[in-house]
């Protein structure tokens, strides 16, 4: 992945912090806490992996499918395309 540094810890913290979140979840299950509390918490959880997600896509957007467009090399440009439209795709049936 091509990322700066400080965005890449950045990125780690997050999913370390969500980690942890996923831990307390499994702790609340195992100590019978009241669902509702329980499905906040999942909540929170999808809101913070779909901020990471989307902060990964942009970043790939913005290096990897950026130059391959700009190579000029029209199969490397679809190879790229189709990822993102593979990635989508697979999202939407979920």
């Amino acid at each position: 992945m091509k990322m700066e540094s400080e965005a890449h810890k950045k990125l780690k913290n997050r999913m370390s912090r969500i980690e942890g979140q996923v831990k307390g979840i499994s702790n609340m299950i195992a100590t019978e806490k009241y669902c509702i509390d329980i499905l906040t918490q999942t909540k929170a959880i999808r809101s913070a992996i779909k901020s990471v997600e989307l902060e990964i896509l942009e970043n790939h957007l913005n290096t990897c499918v950026k130059e391959a467009m700009e190579s000029g090399d029209s199969n490397k440009s679809s190879e790229k395309l189709d990822e993102i439209m593979l990635l989508l795709k697979k999202t939407t049936k979920l």
